[in-house]
């Protein structure tokens, strides 16, 4: 081994990134019980893997040799500040030698013979004694590695606040003593709300990424379709678990229809249905069946109605958009944030005309409660342009564009602004 292709090595780390950075950081939190630590240390693996792999060849098994080169600089960095003790030596013992560390798909057992090492991670993180944003944000920077901006974005917040709410849920987490483990089963039911949201979110940001080329952050979107299919393993008589699997696996059904072959966005109602995994579809209509059979609904279970509408439509022109919009009321009863009213009120619009959609948007005052969200604009402005008010909806495109960090979605919006202008002249 040896004179490895810089870029092969940058795709190796890429993908090691990926499929092993919430492992390899759950096991250094495990073993260490810092988390900053834990972090520092991971990243730092990486690092050496960038300056070693070129020279000494990409290993056989790139996690183990992360794994185990974090947690060797987590030993010196805790022999260094003298915190070396009897219980760190045994916890060092127990650790997986290079050759037991757990391949990609490796679901390793924790209490209940189910959970790997991410998800102890996520209950970890969903402590109750953790605010449920707090819960979500910190998982998906230790977990998943997102940046603090990306998580900004999810949680529509200023990237500063969400730098100091990620600091205090660390320090909660160490002044609290929350244990790390799945929680036992009497207690899973009062936890799984802030788990299902974390694996929302880090589905969510998979298939509409923040920033960068793509729109679609695909290893984001498989990692949290495994987490929620162990969830329902996990916790089989809770609805809301299959109520989330069943949404994601129906929106995942239509990532190949999603971009064109050059990268640019194709919305869902010009999308080539042809193209959409019609196998997914039907197994996440036979898991949504399952949870709603427990009368117990949710939102997640809704959320998922709602995708389903869209998924068994034959043709766009088919799409049943009036239950849509009763789906969305329900939903926003349930769940009355800022974000569903805006989904409501595309179906709005989508059911009874562009005019009701505004209507409906100015009703809930958004352009107050998201004027940071690229998605309120660009509705507005597709609302205007239906309408036919052309200056307005140039002046929202503009807005959308502006607020917008996706490639992209800049794309598509430049080009119907560019549709738009000639005819305010």
């Amino acid at each position: 081994m040896g004179d490895v292709n810089d870029d092969a090595v940058r795709v190796a780390l890429d993908i090691a990134y990926r499929g092993q950075w919430g492992r390899i950081v759950a096991t250094l939190i495990g073993f260490t019980g810092d988390w900053d630590l834990a972090e520092e240390c991971a990243a730092d693996a990486f690092t050496r893997a960038l300056e070693r792999w070129p020279r000494d060849g990409i290993p056989d098994r790139p996690g183990a040799w992360l794994t185990t080169t974090a947690r060797h600089r987590a030993l010196d960095r805790l022999r260094r500040a003298g915190v070396e003790t009897t219980k760190l030596q045994e916890q060092a013992v127990t650790m997986p030698s290079d050759n037991d560390q757990p391949d990609d798909h490796d679901d390793r057992a924790v209490g209940s013979g189910i959970a790997d090492d991410r998800l102890r991670l996520l209950f970890t993180c969903c402590h109750p004694a953790l605010a449920l944003d707090a819960r979500v944000a910190l998982t998906l920077r230790t977990l998943c590695g997102l940046t603090t901006v990306e998580i900004a974005h999810a949680f529509v917040v200023p990237e500063a606040t969400m730098a100091k709410r990620l600091v205090r849920a660390k320090a909660k987490i160490r002044h609290a003593a929350i244990p790390y483990r799945v929680p036992p089963g009497h207690v899973l039911p009062e936890r799984v709300s802030g788990v299902l949201a974390v694996v929302y979110l880090l589905f969510n940001e998979g298939y509409d990424a923040t920033a960068g080329a793509n729109l679609i952050r695909e290893q984001l979107c498989d990692d949290a379709i495994r987490l929620a299919t162990l969830l329902v393993e996990l916790m089989p008589d809770e609805p809301e678990t299959g109520g989330l699997l069943a949404l994601l696996k129906f929106h995942h059904a239509r990532r190949h229809a999603r971009t064109t072959p050059t990268g640019d966005l194709v919305l869902l109602t010009d999308q080539d249905r042809d193209r959409w995994d019609h196998a997914a579809i039907v197994a996440a209509a036979a898991i949504l069946d399952s949870a709603l059979r427990r009368r117990e609904p949710g939102t997640y279970q809704l959320q998922a109605a709602i995708a389903a509408c869209h998924a068994t439509a034959p043709t766009a022109a088919d799409t049943d958009w009036p239950q849509i919009a009763r789906l969305y009321h329900e939903l926003y009863q349930r769940t009355p944030t800022p974000i569903v009213a805006l989904n409501h009120a595309v179906a709005i619009a989508m059911a009874d005309g562009p005019a009701a959609g505004l209507a409906h948007i100015d009703r809930h005052h958004l352009d107050d409660s998201l004027s940071s969200y690229h998605l309120l604009y660009a509705t507005r402005a597709d609302l205007h342009r239906r309408l036919g008010d052309w200056a307005r909806a140039v002046a929202d495109y503009e807005h959308a564009i502006a607020l917008t960090t996706n490639d992209t979605e800049r794309r598509y919006l430049t080009a119907r602004l560019d549709e738009t202008r000639p005819a305010t002249s």
